[in-house]
């Protein structure tokens, strides 16, 4: 175990002391945040952003009903305006949940005496990464939404190749691994940086990653872990599907993956530049997705499988995204690797054309569900799992590399435009022959049944509230 594994490993375990003061999981990590910016700022000499009297030192020296009372002070001042904005941010209605000297002293203790050398050496960043990791797969926490497999972040950073200069956006940032992945694989290929001039430099590391994220807890922990990977480019709290989503810039690649589910309230989205209104999140994620891409500009998404197949407006989104962009590649994802075991994923490769009509003229579909184990803790997805689909797809990230079309027995597929305007524009294709079907003993956990059962039905009421509004128009 390195060091990073170590202290995550020892951080989560604290979890099991502050459940004696009524903590939740998500509340645990939010706490860590707030703790773990103090002392990261004082490990890394940034100190100087922080109010005297404000720094972990401070903290440390303290004891008791004081140690506790002046933490919660801390929490307050640091949200105010008067500080850094990152720090304002990071801080913004902060409160704590603890309630108990005893408990702060343990955490502020343990923290204290951590590998902080080691920790420094691999990366303070990796090690908050791991943190939020840890958390995302516990269900308890409800973080996974907020998450998305470290794996499938790498697959489609490696294939959508971000290149320095490049404008990078997240629409639904969450704790902001995508946009990470994505500065560390311009990190890798330009020695840190140095390799780049002094102007492409400053861009990158103060304007070439943009997004939004609805939730502020979440937001909170997507500052932190950009500034521990030391981005400084503005991702901000609002919302992408009402008004604060026109104010995105377009960009020259984006790689997402929004939130599952209808919009929050049952209410539509209230974007006023969506050709096609409604109230599925995902269609409207989609739609500002391939509005908000420069021309020749790449995406890659993740969205369930009701986007490929909802009728209605979900079929009109779907030939308009094929009509403005080469939607060139889609990847049927493995049950199982997100926080809702029942809902069936995809990723959807596309670039936006020079035009606005007929851009894409073949689909092509590798299926890694089909007689794929489903994956969870026990049984985690790795980066070799994505391996042949990554052979397949090749190195053109447009997906104009030679490919070879596998026919009905392989996982890899071309289909023409016609075969998909035939279907109604359904996208949700499928041919390989599910072996585990043909055995009871093989079938899935109660748990995954009930989801799935769970997730048909609300995509059948979503169809239903699409319906009604039509009628009432």
């Amino acid at each position: 175990m390195n060091a990073t594994s170590d202290i995550v490993a020892k951080l989560w375990n604290l979890c099991n002391v502050l459940r004696d003061d009524g903590i939740t999981y998500l509340q645990y990590v939010t706490e860590l945040t707030y703790l773990l910016f103090l002392k990261m700022m004082q490990e890394t000499d940034q100190e100087a952003v922080l109010p005297e009297g404000k720094r972990w030192g401070d903290l440390v020296a303290l004891d008791g009903i004081d140690q506790l009372e002046t933490y919660r002070d801390l929490l307050r001042d640091l949200g105010r305006s008067g500080v850094n904005k990152r720090v304002q941010a990071i801080f913004a209605n902060a409160q704590t949940a603890l309630k108990q000297p005893r408990i702060i002293k343990k955490l502020v203790t343990s923290i204290d005496e951590l590998d902080w050398y080691s920790a420094k050496e691999e990366g303070l960043g990796d090690l908050y990464e791991g943190l939020l990791e840890k958390n995302a797969g516990e269900k308890k926490s409800g973080a996974g939404q907020y998450f998305t497999p470290r794996a499938l972040i790498d697959c489609m950073v490696t294939l959508m190749q971000p290149q320095a200069g490049e404008l990078v956006q997240d629409p639904a940032a969450g704790t902001g691994g995508f946009l990470i992945a994505a500065d560390t694989y311009i990190k890798k290929r330009t020695d840190d940086l140095f390799d780049l001039k002094e102007s492409v430099q400053n861009f990158q590391r103060q304007q070439a990653f943009v997004g939004m994220e609805l939730v502020q807890d979440a937001h909170r922990l997507l500052l932190m872990n950009m500034m521990l990977h030391g981005i400084e480019s503005t991702v901000t709290l609002g919302d992408t599907l009402g008004s604060d989503g026109t104010g995105l810039a377009k960009a020259n690649l984006i790689l997402t993956n929004p939130p599952f589910g209808t919009k929050k309230g049952g209410g539509s989205p209230t974007r006023d530049d969506f050709t096609y209104p409604t109230s599925n999140k995902q269609l409207a994620f989609l739609q500002h997705i391939y509005r908000s891409l420069k021309p020749k500009g790449r995406a890659a998404v993740v969205l369930p499988d009701n986007v490929l197949f909802e009728a209605g407006q979900g079929q009109k989104i779907r030939a308009d995204l094929m009509d403005k962009c080469n939607l060139h590649t889609i990847l049927r994802l493995p049950t199982g690797i997100f926080y809702s075991p029942g809902v069936k994923t995809n990723v959807l490769f596309f670039q936006r054309g020079k035009t606005e009509k007929g851009n894409t003229e073949t689909v092509w579909v590798y299926d890694l569900r089909t007689n794929m184990p489903s994956f969870g803790k026990r049984n985690p997805l790795t980066r070799k799992h994505f391996e042949e689909f990554e052979t397949c797809y090749g190195e053109d990230a447009n997906g104009g590399s030679p490919r070879s079309n596998q026919g009905e027995e392989g996982r890899f597929r071309c289909f023409s435009r016609e075969f998909i305007k035939e279907r109604g524009e359904n996208l949700d294709i499928s041919w390989l022959r599910d072996e585990s079907l043909q055995s009871a003993e093989d079938l899935p956990e109660p748990n995954e049944i009930a989801s799935a059962i769970m997730e048909k039905l609300r995509v059948a009421m979503t169809e239903m509230e699409a319906l009604s509004a039509l009628l009432e128009d």
